[in-house]
């Protein structure tokens, strides 16, 4: 869809600021949800946030907003560097984009990102969540990291394919409408 990289950092900023709320609810409310409630005896996740004083992050506790934050400016980075070139590159080894059919070629290229942005983002969360109070050890960092694939792989792939993607491109769509209509218009 995006045709130049004015396109490609926008569509990447999309998908990083939905994927990026989408993993914080997941990991605060599904994963963690009960473990927080239980230990700062709370009827919800806000309060025993809130209770707690933000979200236990590098060894402190931060705010919501900062977690948020601090994710997506990872998040996005890695999305420009390595998550949308290595992907496109690794779909076009075993797919055509002008000949596949577009559904079978952007369905690669998302497999292909969540293959290389689950790991790295698990691995970093893996470092900014650690339990720096009981001392390092690189295989705790190993399980914690396992554990967050565990979880996050799953929830990548289908959240990424049926849910967050359509929802970008309709975005993307809507965005550049008119550059969209003039290509489409010098095509014919």
């Amino acid at each position: 869809m995006p045709r130049n990289q004015f396109q490609r950092m926008v569509f990447a900023l999309i998908t990083v600021v939905v994927t990026v709320h989408a993993f914080v609810f997941f990991s605060l409310y599904v994963v963690n949800g009960n473990a927080l409630m239980q230990a700062n005896q709370t009827a919800s996740v806000l309060d025993a946030l809130h209770k707690q004083g933000g979200v236990y992050m590098f060894g402190n506790m931060v705010p919501i907003w900062a977690v948020v934050l601090i994710e997506f400016v990872l998040a996005y980075t890695l999305e420009v560097c390595m998550g949308s070139p290595v992907s496109f590159r690794l779909a076009c080894r075993k797919f055509d984009p002008r000949k596949d059919n577009p559904v079978i070629f952007e369905s690669a290229v998302i497999t292909a990102t969540v293959c290389l942005m689950c790991p790295a983002m698990s691995l970093l969360a893996a470092f900014l969540y650690y339990p720096y109070y009981a001392g390092f050890n690189g295989l705790t960092l190993l399980a914690n990291w396992l554990k967050l694939m565990c979880f996050n792989v799953p929830f990548a792939f289908f959240t990424q394919m049926f849910f967050i993607q359509p929802f970008v491109r309709k975005v993307f769509r809507t965005v550049f409408a008119k550059d969209i209509a003039a290509r489409q218009q010098n095509a014919v």
